[in-house]
C-alpha cells in the first residue's frame, strides 16, 4: 500500500536547495497529519558530500527520511538521470503523495516521472489539500485564471508540481531526527542521449530573486516606457527590495520574461507588493494571493487592482514615484 509524502529537493547552481523545497516541506506537515501522520521524505541528487552540508536544514524542516543519490555526474542537472533515479525510488518506497516545484527544471522533470510511473500529474498548484476520502486534492488556476480546478488523481503516487512562493515557510522549525540513506544509483552503464556542453546563468534571476524578496514593487503596461522601469527600479533598491512586471510589460519589451509575475509567470508571497500602472487582472492577481500587503499605483481609478490592494493611490507614476522616492530616502 503507498504511503509517505515525497519531496523532490532541488538543488540549485549555486549549491543551495531551492527555497519551494522548504515551503513544500512545511505543507507535507499539514498533508501529514490529515494522513494519519505518514512520513515525509525527501529525494536528493547531488554531488558527493552535499547531504551532510543540508543535514541541519532537513531536520528542521521535519523530514523523516533523506534518501541521497551522490555522484559527480550528478553537477549538472540531467531530465535522463534524474528521472531515471526519481522513478527507480518511488517504485521501491511507493508514496502516496510526489510533490515537486514548479520551476524550471521541477516543471521539466515531473511530466517524465510521471509518465513513466503511469500516474497522474497536476501541474502549477497554488494548494494542496487532504479530501475527506484521504486523496491529495490539488488546486490550480484554469481557463485562463478565471476559474481554480481542484483536480484528484486516482493511481499512486499522487503527483503535483507546485509554484514557488505559493506556501509559506515554517514559523518555527519542527525537528526530527532524520534517517539519511545513501542509495546505489546505477548509471554506470546508462547511456545519456543529451549532454550539457555549456551553462549560461541567467543574470536577471540572479538580480531580481523573487521567491525570497520580502519587498516587490511591480510595474505594467501603464509605465509605457523602459525608463519607467528605470524609475521602478530606484524605489525598489531604496526600499531593499526588487522589481517585477506583469505580462503585458513583458510582451512590451518593457521587462525580460524572468521577472514576471502572474498566471504565466512566477507566484511571489513578499512582505509587500507595490503594484505600479498594472491593471490587476486576475491572470496577474493570482500570482501575487500570498503578498501580505498589497500597494496599488494607478491613473485608472476604476482599475480592478484596487479590489485586490490594502492600500490604493490615484494618480501619475511619474509624479508619484518620484515623491515616494525622496521620502524614503531621507
Amino acid at each position: 500500500m503507498a504511503r509517505g509524502i515525497l519531496i523532490y529537493a532541488e538543488l540549485l547552481k549555486s549549491g543551495y536547495i531551492a527555497p519551494v523545497f522548504f515551503s513544500l516541506a512545511a505543507k507535507a506537515q499539514e498533508l501529514s497529519q490529515k494522513l494519519n501522520g505518514e512520513e515525509v521524505m525527501a529525494l536528493l541528487i547531488a554531488k558527493p558530500g552535499d547531504a551532510q552540508r543540508f543535514k541541519e536544514g532537513f531536520q528542521a524542516c521535519g523530514i523523516d527520511k533523506v534518501f541521497v543519490y551522490e555522484d559527480e555526474h550528478f553537477e549538472n542537472y540531467s531530465n535522463e538521470l534524474y528521472s531515471k533515479i526519481a522513478i527507480d525510488l518511488a517504485r521501491e518506497i511507493e508514496p502516496s503523495i510526489f510533490l515537486i516545484g514548479a520551476t524550471t527544471q521541477g516543471r521539466d522533470l515531473a511530466p517524465r516521472i510521471s509518465s513513466q510511473l503511469h500516474t497522474g500529474l497536476t501541474a502549477d498548484c497554488t494548494g494542496l489539500d487532504i479530501n475527506e476520502k484521504g486523496q491529495l486534492a490539488a488546486t490550480r488556476p484554469t481557463f485562463g485564471g478565471k476559474l481554480m480546478a481542484t483536480i484528484l488523481c486516482k493511481t499512486f503516487p499522487q503527483m503535483a508540481t507546485v509554484r514557488p512562493g505559493v506556501f509559506p515557510f515554517l514559523e518555527e522549525p519542527v525537528y526530527k531526527d532524520t534517517q539519511i540513506t545513501y542509495k546505489n544509483h546505477g548509471i554506470e552503464n546508462f547511456d545519456t542521449k543529451v549532454k550539457l556542453r555549456e551553462f549560461i546563468q541567467d543574470t536577471e534571476e540572479v538580480i531580481n530573486s523573487l521567491d525570497s524578496a520580502k519587498v516587490i514593487v511591480a510595474g505594467g503596461k501603464g509605465l509605457k516606457t523602459k525608463e519607467g522601469f528605470e524609475l521602478l527600479k530606484q524605489l525598489a533598491e531604496t526600499l531593499g527590495g526588487t522589481i517585477a512586471a506583469s505580462r503585458g510589460a513583458v510582451d512590451m519589451g518593457l521587462a525580460p520574461q524572468s521577472i514576471q509575475v502572474g498566471q504565466t509567470g512566477k507566484t511571489v508571497s513578499p512582505e509587500i507588493y507595490i503594484a505600479c500602472g498594472i491593471s490587476g487582472a486576475v491572470q496577474h492577481t493570482v500570482g501575487i494571493e500570498g503578498a501580505k500587503k498589497i500597494i496599488a499605483i494607478n491613473i485608472d481609478k476604476d482599475a480592478p487592482i484596487f479590489g485586490a490592494a490594502d492600500v490604493g493611490i490615484v494618480g501619475d507614476f511619474y509624479t508619484i514615484v518620484p515623491q515616494l522616492i525622496e521620502h524614503f530616502r531621507n
